[in-house]
């Protein structure tokens, strides 16, 4: 059987060698696929040396220094990604020696997730027909575009499996973020209540505050109502869960292997290749080829806003999450001192809903942001 070329790890040994040497490079890929249980001749793709990459940069940053090895890893991962817009990662696809027989499709137990088993399909059919091709020294020309296929393939099922992780993701912040509106809730009713209380008080004493305390009567019953309705349908907890943590490096320059590994281009990059084979001789003059060069363009170009659009909220989200998580936990320190000293319990409610409220939109932001990087980590992440 022929050994399947696998341009990845020699470009990362080649990398690598630069600065530690060829064999400590060689032990630092060993080691690191070890590491993450992956088989030892498992062909490399460009998500795994971002992964060995990441190793290394921690080694750098203990010998040369973080400043110098922020720098080296930027430089490599920008390297890595123009790599990877001319070289596709290589399939084993079905062995050479006859035209394989398809085994039935996998369909897996997701059975209602549709699009999911869709792409799934599509990637065994295109392994399959990679097989075929090289199997076959009439398609051999076909080789490349149909390695590009593969490729394009299992971006697509990455896509719809990065979907999947967002739903779920989506729909545990959603449980959360009610649960804090409830909490919310609760701490407005505590105030009503204190607050007709104080009115009440004035009243009886001649004061002419029968408007208001109408008003804070009827704000105290709707949210009574609005209790009754949603807290049997939450678990209060959740409320009290803490805030998420809200630390990934959007700086990270891994990042930038969101545009060429997108599933468009790489789609868009197939129908290149395949456009250059049906060409023959005519060449990147064909009017095909052209098109096709020009449908590669305009899928990088969306692909990179995409990518600007994503990185560019969840720094805001990142931002204003770090503000307002910093002035909740203010609120709670003023609401602790406040009880701590005998102040008034109006007083120290009202500090309680801010907090609440605070807390609550310092969530929200804290789970945008969440959200944008399993989109992110979807494009460029090893797993």
């Amino acid at each position: 059987m022929t050994t399947v070329p696998d341009p990845y790890r020699d470009w990362l040994r080649s990398r690598l060698s630069e600065e530690l040497g060829v064999r400590e490079a060689q032990l630092t890929i060993q080691g690191a696929v070890q590491r993450r249980g992956w088989p030892a001749l498992r062909t490399l793709g460009p998500r795994d040396v971002v992964a060995v990459l990441q190793d290394v940069y921690e080694l750098m940053r203990e010998r040369v220094g973080d400043g110098r090895a922020d720098k080296w890893l930027e430089v490599t991962t920008v390297d890595l990604a123009r790599f990877a817009e001319s070289v596709p990662v290589p399939s084993e696809g079905v062995a050479r020696g006859s035209l394989p027989t398809p085994p039935p499709v996998r369909w897996g137990r997701r059975a209602h997730d549709l699009p999911l088993l869709l792409a799934r399909a599509h990637s065994e059919i295109a392994v399959r027909s990679l097989g075929a091709i090289r199997a076959s020294p009439a398609m051999a020309s076909l080789e490349r575009a149909a390695e590009w296929d593969v490729q394009a393939t299992l971006a697509e099922v990455r896509r719809w499996q990065t979907e999947d992780r967002l739903s779920r993701l989506r729909s545990d912040h959603a449980r959360i973020e009610v649960a804090d509106q409830v909490a919310a809730a609760v701490a407005q009713g505590q105030v009503l209540r204190l607050t007709v209380q104080e009115l009440e008080a004035a009243a009886r004493s001649g004061q002419a505050v029968e408007g208001q305390l109408a008003h804070n009567r009827l704000m105290s019953s709707q949210t009574d109502t609005f209790l009754e309705t949603f807290t049997p349908l939450i678990d209060m907890t959740d409320a009290d869960l803490p805030l998420p943590e809200v630390t990934t490096d959007l700086d990270s320059a891994r990042f930038a292997l969101g545009v060429p590994l997108h599933p468009n281009v790489l789609r868009a990059r197939h129908s290149l290749n395949y456009a250059q084979w049906q060409a023959g001789d005519a060449g990147d003059a064909s009017p095909g080829v052209l098109q096709a060069q020009h449908d590669l363009h305009l899928a990088e170009h969306e692909a990179r806003e995409q990518l600007d659009s994503t990185l560019d909220g969840a720094r805001r989200h990142q931002e204003q999450y770090r503000t307002l998580s910093v002035k909740a936990t203010g609120l709670d320190q003023r609401a602790t001192r406040l009880a701590g000293s005998g102040g008034d319990p109006l007083s120290i409610a009202r500090v309680r809903l801010e907090w609440r409220q605070v807390r609550s939109a310092a969530r929200i932001q804290g789970h945008r942001f969440l959200e944008a990087v399993c989109f992110l980590e979807g494009l460029v992440s090893e797993s």
